[in-house]
Formats: structure tokens, C-alpha cells, sequence
């Protein structure tokens, strides 16, 4: 099967030009114009199609770090950045009819909410192999789609109104592209997956998408937390100062627009989409690239009980464990060997199991697999890694695929690796463990925020 051509569609007229090329049908979609603070707004046609369009403003040398370790492009693709940076690319199979509907599946990068775009992804093969239409959007990030002043003044999460927009952009054009704007799916990783978590729960999404699927281990609450800063290395563990008075940098927030209430709020009164929904974990989600990125000192491959417990009070941001909870929590995942190199994997482990941790048809997966093309970097042992599903998740497909369950009291989920099977209660007993440790922790009193004049 060949793709078509090379598109590029407009706000303006809906309408679509290019070149034909037998390598694929690739096009890209200008879907608003950014502000330094604001939602986006419409903007006129581009004068054609460019894979080296920019990416939202990010930090460079980060940028091509992530591009580098998470891209399914097999030519070289040089990286720019600018403020002006809302694009979108749409991939449609070769033999394509005028009238055809097919389902649309709209994936959303992921880098942290400050790094990413959507060139880092080649949707070809899936729109070849699954005839259907597949779209990569790009939002601001960082401070341009992030920064919040808690108020009026600026609500934040305009890089979520960036998605908005482009799903917006999507149901009233893609028809044009063969695509069924009733039949969209929203899909992301990481960053992206939380971004499908907000979108489900936004008042202002459609009720049209049939699928919501977040291929990620985010999940929401954990991102209105805390978000990884930009500090050096991405995010480094600051051994000075007290961790529970540290800020991370720009999270998603309860701006009151994108995210009316809380999620617990939203879920208890039932005000989210209730659509089918997927979400899965990696075997070894902190196994290698979160720690390295973030700067955990555990370049020895050996870590002591008394250091994992400065680690993680000095992790208060992001894994939000009271001190006076750390040493049950270490000894339950690391008393039970004195090997300090099996010690420093089960503090990987640990901080994995607890960072990343329904109403609606759900579907639950594991991906525990090690990619051929894996950094010579990452140690042996590291099998499903954080991010090593996305190569796989653009070109996977249904075939061969066994039963999967659907997540409900039996907890059926699918283990997706070398034996694709399907199995029950992913982690239970680190799950219990977790329930009943948090249990135990009082109830803090909520932090009290001033508005400062900028």
C-alpha cells in the first residue's frame, strides 16, 4: 500500500495542495497562531510543506536530546524552534476514495509539558498498515503554554488550549482528508498521555471521539502535583533545602476553564467524557532515562539504604512520600537483600511504582519489551523502559492481537512483549502497599497562595 501524497491544509478554505510522492502522504496543517499568553487564534495559509517546520520554544540542546531517543524517523531531521509554532500533520493511506470516512487517530507528544513536537513522530505506517488517519499536533510549552499566575491575570494551560484547538481543527476538516471527524481517537505518551487525561475531562472537548486511549503511565492528579523543571539536566535532585518548600516548574493547573475542578472532584460527579479508555505502564518506567535525565547520582550502579532515603526526601516534588513514611517505604522495597546493586534497582523500582502510578470502558496494558534500537547506554537489565513503547505505538497493529480484557473488579490487563498475553492484577501488592501507607499520612493543611504584581 502506498501513501499519496504530500498535504498541507488551511484554516482559511479547508483546503489541501502538494506534491505526489511515492514514499508517503505527509502533510502539515497550520492550526493557529501563537500569543505570548492567550489561546490561539486562526491564521492564514503557509507557503507549503516542510518537515523542518519549527517546534514550539523549548530548550535546544534538550529538544534534540529527546528527538534523538524517541524518534521513529529514519532520515535527519534538522530541529528549529519558534513562538509561532501551532502545527499539525495529517498521514492518510494511498488509496484513499473521495468519500471515504475513515477513523482518525490525533497523537500528542509528550517531553514533560516543555519539550517535544510532533516531527519527532512518522505516523506512515500506521496510516498504511491500519487505514485510518493519523494526525501529530504540537502546542506551546514551557513558560509560553504553561506559565500561570493562579488568577485571572493568567489562567494558564494555554498549551492545552493549543490541543483543544487543533481537536477543534480536526472535527471540521478532516473530512477533507477522508477522515470521520464522529470517529477520532486521542493518543499520547508520557506528557501526552496527561494531556489525553485533561482533554477527556475538559467540558469544552466533543462527545464526539469514540476512543480516548492515553498510552502512558501518567495519570492527571499526579501531573496537577508537580511537573519536572528544567534545571540543569532536565531535573535535578537538589540536595539543599527543605524539599517539601520546593516549586516545580509549570504544571497543568485547576485553571477553572480547561480544568473546571480537581480531577477527584470531576470523577466523583461523573462531569468527564464518558468514552472507552486505554492506559498502560512500561515494566520499568524509572528504569533508565528518568533517572539519568533528572540527575539521580547512581552513575556506581550501587546504592545504600541511608542514601535511598536522602533521595527520596530530597524527590519530594515529584514522588510527595512524608519523611516520617521514607524508611517503611525503603524497607518494604529494599530490606530484603544486602546486594547494594540490587538495592539501587529496587529504589528505581520504588520511585517508579509511585510516581506513575472508571465509568467508562477501560483497557489496561504493560509493555515489558526491550527495542532492538535501544541506547548501547541503557544497562542490559532495563526492559520497557520509559518511552520504549513509542516506536511500536505508530506501528504496531491489531493483528495477531490475543484477548484483551477489559479492565473491571478482576483487574484484567495485557502484557504486551515478546508473549503477548493477558493477565490479572498488575502489581497488586505494591498497589496495597501504597493504599495503606498513604493511608497513614495526615491530612496537610492546603498551602496559602498571594498574588504578587509582576
Amino acid at each position: 500500500m502506498w501513501l499519496r501524497a504530500l498535504v498541507l491544509a488551511t484554516l482559511a478554505g479547508s483546503s489541501a495542495w502538494g506534491e505526489h510522492d511515492r514514499s508517503g502522504s505527509a502533510g502539515r496543517a497550520p492550526s493557529g497562531r501563537g500569543l505570548e499568553l492567550g489561546a490561539a487564534e486562526p491564521r492564514q495559509p503557509g507557503p507549503g510543506f516542510s518537515f523542518s517546520l519549527p517546534r514550539c520554544s523549548q530548550d535546544a540542546v534538550a529538544g534534540q536530546v529527546l528527538f534523538e531517543l524517541f524518534t521513529n524517523h529514519k532520515q535527519n531531521i534538522p530541529l528549529k524552534y519558534s513562538e509561532d509554532c501551532l502545527y499539525l500533520n495529517i498521514y492518510t493511506p494511498a488509496d484513499l476514495a473521495k468519500k471515504s470516512r475513515l477513523p482518525v487517530m490525533v497523537w500528542i507528544h509528550g517531553g514533560g509539558l516543555f519539550l517535544g513536537g510532533a516531527s519527532t513522530y512518522d505516523g506512515l505506517a500506521l496510516a498504511a498498515h491500519e487505514n485510518v488517519v493519523v494526525v501529530t499536533i504540537q502546542y506551546r510549552l514551557g513558560i509560553w503554554g504553561f506559565f500561570s499566575t493562579g488568577d485571572e491575570h493568567s489562567r494558564g494551560n494555554w498549551g492545552h488550549l493549543d490541543q483543544l484547538a487543533a481537536l477543534h481543527w480536526v472535527q471540521d476538516n478532516i473530512a477533507s482528508f477522508g477522515g470521520n471527524p464522529g470517529s477520532v481517537t486521542i493518543f499520547g505518551e508520557s506528557a501526552g498521555g496527561e494531556s489525553v487525561s485533561v482533554l477527556v475531562s475538559d467540558p469544552d472537548t466533543s462527545p464526539n471521539p469514540t476512543l480516548d486511549p492515553a498510552w502512558s503511565p501518567s495519570v492527571l492528579r499526579t501531573h496537577l502535583q508537580f511537573q519536572k523543571a528544567v534545571r540543569g539536566k532536565f531535573l535535578s535532585v537538589d540536595l539543599l533545602g527543605d524539599p517539601r518548600e520546593r516549586h516545580m516548574l509549570l504544571p497543568t493547573v485547576i485553571d477553572g476553564v480547561v480544568l473546571p475542578k480537581t480531577p477527584e472532584e470531576l470523577q466523583a460527579e461523573r462531569k468527564f467524557h464518558l468514552v472507552p479508555y486505554m492506559i498502560g505502564i512500561n515494566k520499568q518506567e524509572f528504569g533508565w532515562i528518568l533517572p539519568t535525565l533528572m540527575g539521580y547520582p547512581l552513575s556506581e550502579g550501587k546504592l545504600d539504604q541511608k542514601t535511598a532515603m536522602s533521595l527520596l526526601w530530597n524527590s519530594y516534588p515529584s514522588v510527595k512520600i512524608p519523611k516520617e513514611l521514607i524508611p517503611e517505604a525503603t524497607e518494604k522495597y529494599l530490606g530484603g537483600t544486602d546486594d547494594p546493586v540490587k538495592k539501587k534497582d529496587l529504589f528505581l523500582d520504588l520511585v517508579g511504582d509511585v510516581t506513575l502510578d472508571a465509568g467508562a470502558p477501560t483497557y489496561m496494558y504493560e509493555f515489558q519489551y526491550r527495542p532492538s534500537f535501544s541506547s548501547d547506554l541503557k544497562p542490559k537489565t532495563v526492559i520497557g523502559d520509559h518511552g520504549d513503547e513509542i516506536f511500536s505505538c505508530l506501528l504496531y497493529t491489531s493483528r495477531w492481537l490475543p484477548h484483551w480484557p477489559e479492565y473491571n473488579q478482576k483487574e484484567g490487563y495485557l502484557q504486551i512483549g515478546a508473549n503477548t498475553q493477558a493477565a490479572q492484577k498488575l502489581k497488586d501488592k505494591e498497589v496495597a502497599f501504597w493504599t495503606n501507607l498513604f493511608a497513614k499520612k495526615v491530612l496537610e493543611k492546603p498551602p496559602q497562595t498571594e498574588h504578587i504584581e509582576l
